[in-house]
């Protein structure tokens, strides 16, 4: 990344950097394994980035994408993408936004309740219109993750419990503005380990075994998304095994004949190629630990406050001739809880120096607030 200083130094701190080669390097590698599995088809959950710039990329790169508001999908929609392609998942989601969708014409709703269900019939029929559904049934399948972002357990918000699925699809039979498609899942999130995934396939099919015995025809399984990224070894492994990712599914998943399955990947597409480029304001050596002071804080990157996350953090400068010194790197905030790494061991830093904290691309400036009045940092994809 140090070639790509000098066109950093013309950017006001803090900002995000995307690199655009990665990123499509990334989109093709997922294209190439969807020729693979041509039954499988790819939403990208916009939720990890929204960055205009980006979704354009994605967009051209043929995907569709996973929205869980209405602003996310007029932000879709706004990048071009095909409404035919839109998923639109969430627990509350207002009249507002379900008209929206409506009106577009997205693919399905992932539905979460029995009043939503309700309440979608009722707007559609308004509409004249027929609303496809998936319905999210809970597994109550553990992952191995940090605990607010595991979202497939019973005591989650999120989802239908499993012995209310056959009750859920029969009601939407009777509805007249509903049409069924099929059931959705997501287990959480940054998952590394692929038998949280075979354990979600084990479970998929067992319920698939109870509706057939009843004559349940299923079109759509969403499996949801969750892939997750080498955060400590960004240079070695910038692109998750996608091939690994997808095999699991092809492997341990009992497919139906003319069934299709839908996924919902965000943070492995998009999580390597981002930084959150910021400058030295002061090195300050107190009496039991020195600190390195950034222009960034917590209010442009919450992942370390909000999840106990570390990213590998790097100093954009030629560090010949400078001793490695162990710094807490902190930002400006007034809060004890705006702190991006504690005890980390880097060269000498120096006021003024250029700092990366890579693995940024997901939920970086997209989770950026204005705490503070603090104005909101801008990404720049090239």
């Amino acid at each position: 990344m140090l070639n790509k200083k000098d066109k950093f130094k013309e950017l006001q701190t803090p900002f995000y950097y995307y690199d655009k080669a990665l990123l499509d390097d990334t989109l093709q590698v997922i294209n190439n394994c969807l020729k693979e599995y041509p039954q499988c088809h790819l939403h990208y959950a916009v939720k990890a980035n929204a960055n205009p710039a980006v979704l354009k990329e994605i967009q051209k790169a043929g995907f569709g994408v996973d929205c869980v508001s209405g602003g996310e999908i007029q932000q879709a929609l706004d990048a071009g993408f095909d409404a035919k392609k839109i998923v639109y998942a969430g627990v509350g989601k207002a009249d507002w936004e379900i008209n929206l969708g409506l009106d577009a014409g997205i693919f399905c709703f992932n539905v979460e309740s029995e009043s939503e269900l309700q309440i979608i019939n009722e707007l559609a029929g308004e509409k004249g219109k027929i609303a496809c559904v998936c319905f999210r049934i809970n597994p109550n399948v553990g992952a191995h993750t940090h605990a607010n972002i595991t979202t497939g357990l019973a005591e989650n918000k999120f989802g239908i419990a499993m012995e209310d699925m056959e009750l859920a699809i029969r009601e939407a039979y009777e509805l007249p503005n509903i049409e069924f498609l099929g059931l959705h899942f997501h287990i959480g999130s940054q998952i590394l380990d692929m038998g949280d995934f075979e354990a979600l396939c084990s479970r998929i099919n067992e319920l698939q075994d109870r509706l057939e015995a009843q004559d349940i025809k299923v079109k759509v399984i969403n499996v949801g998304g969750g892939l997750g990224i080498a955060y400590n070894d960004p240079d070695g492994k910038p692109i998750p095994d996608f091939e690994k990712y997808f095999a699991t599914y092809a492997k341990n998943l009992k497919l139906r004949e003319g069934q299709e399955v839908h996924c919902e990947l965000g943070r492995a597409v998009v999580g390597q190629m981002g930084s959150l480029i910021t400058r030295v304001l002061y090195v300050k050596h107190a009496h039991v630990k020195s600190f390195v002071i950034v222009d960034a804080g917590m209010s442009d990157l919450i992942r370390p406050a909000l999840y106990d996350a570390h990213h590998d953090i790097q100093l954009l400068e030629d560090c010949e001739g400078r001793e490695m010194c162990t710094y807490d790197v902190v930002g400006p905030i007034c809060e004890s809880s705006d702190v991006f790494a504690k005890d980390e061991k880097m060269p000498e830093c120096r006021r003024g120096d250029l700092i990366a904290l890579r693995s940024a691309g997901a939920y970086g400036e997209i989770m950026a607030c204005q705490y503070n009045c603090r104005k909101l940092p801008k990404g720049y994809l090239f």
